[in-house]
């Protein structure tokens, strides 16, 4: 069952054009001049029930408007969606009760009251009963660890406990589908790792659909299996997260230590044949590039640890960083794979 049906998905703007100088403010006070924008451009996508979905793109890419689409806040220029099989902009109050909403920059709760109170009146925009109301409340302060928050006026929350309190108001009324656009924007890793451990098992529970805006790549790797890479307006990736490390990743980088001195010789030698780059830190510690696709690592390490001695070993992926920045520098994941660059000082030994 579809949780997020979206087909040529399209949203334009008129923007005001403002002319220099004191004519041109004179003229646009009469004659106002606009042009047209398109945030979103013929976008398709579906999101089963119960997946967590990575919505990820620059500023100015489209995300937040797609969101605000797929919420309702906006009515899209062209184009069909479907959200827990309600149009969003067409059946409001049905809608509502089935979605969750955090915006990251954009409270919900009051901000001279206190969270509870907040809360009790969100109980009542969203029709709770009281008996659910409770039961899911004293969960969610369990969870999100809120007892010594509820008293307390909005205003004097720091940025972290806000964003549990937020959370928390989005999950009252037990919503089918999480819409988070930068849930984590400003916290310290601390309270990332808690928010990130909750929505997994939020998840895993409730089988709660999120779609997840960040530009946080680390939120998508905790959490996503999947994600959608928007560019422009326009979807430039939809698939697997490690589906993109292996078509853009350069390869795996494994760091050796030895028990025994050893040379960049001797290791050349255990591995030759193979496609792979060696750069020795030190006679008891050497790093080994090995590109995909052009060598496998179980064959590289056979070779080495049958002969010498390792203490320890580390294996490094590309970063995921890195792969979403060349991707938008080149306008299309659908490109082959970078060309491996060689590393300073490393000897590529086939």
């Amino acid at each position: 069952m579809l949780a997020i049906d979206v087909q040529m998905l399209r949203k334009e703007f008129q923007v005001q054009q403002s002319r220099g100088g004191l004519k041109g403010a004179v003229q646009d006070l009469f004659k106002r001049e606009y042009k047209q924008i398109t945030a979103v451009k013929d976008i398709s996508f579906q999101i089963p029930k119960g997946e967590i979905c990575g919505y990820i793109g620059e500023n100015g890419a489209g995300k937040s408007t797609t969101i605000k689409m797929l919420t309702g806040i906006l009515v899209p220029t062209s184009g069909h969606i479907k959200v827990n099989g309600y149009v969003p902009f067409k059946e409001r109050e049905k809608f509502v009760a089935g979605i969750g909403v955090v915006f990251g920059q954009r409270s919900q709760l009051w901000w001279d009251i206190g969270v509870v109170e907040s809360f009790q009146l969100l109980k009542k925009v969203y029709r709770v009963s009281e008996a659910d109301y409770k039961k899911r409340l004293d969960e969610l302060v369990d969870r999100l660890q809120l007892s010594d928050l509820l008293s307390r006026p909005v205003r004097k929350l720091s940025l972290g406990q806000r964003m549990r309190c937020e959370l928390a108001a989005s999950l009252l009324h037990n919503p089918e589908i999480l819409f988070l656009d930068e849930p984590t924007i400003g916290l310290d890793i601390v309270v990332k790792t808690e928010i990130r451990e909750f929505l997994k098992s939020l998840n895993q529970r409730y089988e709660t659909t999120i779609l997840l805006t960040t530009h946080d790549l680390q939120d998508i790797e905790a959490l996503c299996s999947r994600v959608i890479m928007l560019d422009d307006g326009r979807i430039i990736y939809d698939g697997g997260l490690e589906e993109l490390k292996a078509r853009w990743g350069k390869g795996k980088e494994v760091v050796l230590q030895f028990e025994h001195p050893t040379t960049l010789a001797r290791l050349q030698e255990l591995t030759l044949g193979l496609d792979v780059a060696w750069q020795l830190e030190n006679e008891l510690s050497a790093k080994v590039f090995i590109p995909y696709e052009r060598a496998n690592i179980s064959e590289v390490l056979s070779r080495v640890v049958g002969v010498l001695q390792i203490q320890d070993i580390k294996i490094n992926e590309t970063n995921t960083d890195d792969i979403v920045r060349e991707i938008y520098k080149s306008g299309s994941a659908e490109v082959k794979r970078l060309e491996i660059d060689q590393p300073e000082g490393v000897t590529i030994h086939a």
